[in-house]
């Protein structure tokens, strides 16, 4: 067997980062050649990630990117098992690294990030590969669980990640003065991130769900011994309720509460003479 010199592990590690003894080890098993050893510590990942498939993945973070002229965003959920490998460099810098490609590759889907070729300091690895990679490093299962890319041509996109990043939101507003819109679209962000809202205007919401919701309020008075006559008023109150929790634009501003962000929009649209609307939304919070 060659010798297997220190400055060949360093350079094994510098290119994997993973661990000096696992580093000559895999040198070693490969007679000192670099591309096997890479493929053997590639493999090792593997067979763990495959031992811990089952393994929960509660733990992780959100991260979002939003292009220089705010015009595309990314937001994604990367997931691992603890708490401690979520707050450490490798993986915090390695969730930066998926944000990043997914933002200037303008990638649709967590499913079609995992063909995308990371750069020179993941050896420009595809992301499968990099995240089975990571799992050999960090001995935990790590997850791409969720992604979506946001363009906005007509508008602005604008992101709030919550201290901690379990929790974030991404905003796409379309208006003709976006030059005005920065400030708002960050509210917009904070707000669906703060109330989880699940539309963006009453009109969203599906007309199936409308009715299933009635029926379950009416059932609900019915059996609370109200008459008949009032059952209608109640069912529509408790309608309008539901509205208020899950409409975007019915909700109680979180700046202030005695307006509703339909009221903020409609003083942005007399304020600036513009068009503005808030035409998607996504809010990812860990775990869920």
């Amino acid at each position: 067997m060659s010798q297997i010199s220190a400055s060949d592990v360093k350079n094994l590690r510098d290119i994997t980062g993973v661990g000096m003894m696992d580093c000559k080890k895999a040198l070693e098993e490969s007679g000192g050649d670099m591309q096997k050893a890479i493929e053997y510590l590639r493999k090792k990942g593997a067979a763990l990630a495959a031992k811990r498939e089952g393994k929960e993945t509660g733990e992780g973070m959100i991260v979002i990117r939003i292009s220089p002229d705010r015009k595309s965003g990314v937001i994604l959920e990367l997931n691992c098992e603890t708490d401690f490998v979520a707050r450490g460099d490798d993986f915090t810098g390695f969730a930066g690294a998926l944000a990043e490609l997914a933002l200037s590759g303008r990638v649709a889907s967590a499913d079609a990030m995992l063909a995308m070729k990371l750069g020179d300091a993941f050896s420009g690895e595809t992301v499968e590969n990099a995240m089975t990679t990571l799992t050999g490093k960090l001995g935990e299962k790590i997850l791409l669980k969720h992604l979506v890319f946001c363009d906005a041509a007509d508008g602005l996109v604008e992101g709030y990640t919550h201290p901690g990043a379990q929790l974030g939101a991404i905003v796409r507003i379309v208006t003709d003065k976006p030059e005005h819109a920065g400030e708002l679209a960050k509210d917009l962000a904070m707000q669906v991130a703060a109330a989880a809202p699940i539309v963006a205007s009453r009109a969203d919401v599906p007309a199936d769900y409308i009715a299933k919701e009635s029926e379950i309020y009416r059932q609900q008075a019915l059996g609370q011994g109200k008459k008949e006559e009032f059952v209608d008023k109640i069912v529509t109150g408790r309608l309008e309720k539901y509205y208020q929790e899950v409409v975007l634009t019915e909700q109680s501003f979180i700046k202030d509460s005695n307006v509703k962000v339909s009221d903020v929009l409609a003083d942005f649209r007399k304020k600036h003479q513009a068009k503005v609307d808030v035409s998607a939304f996504v809010r990812y919070q860990l775990g869920e």
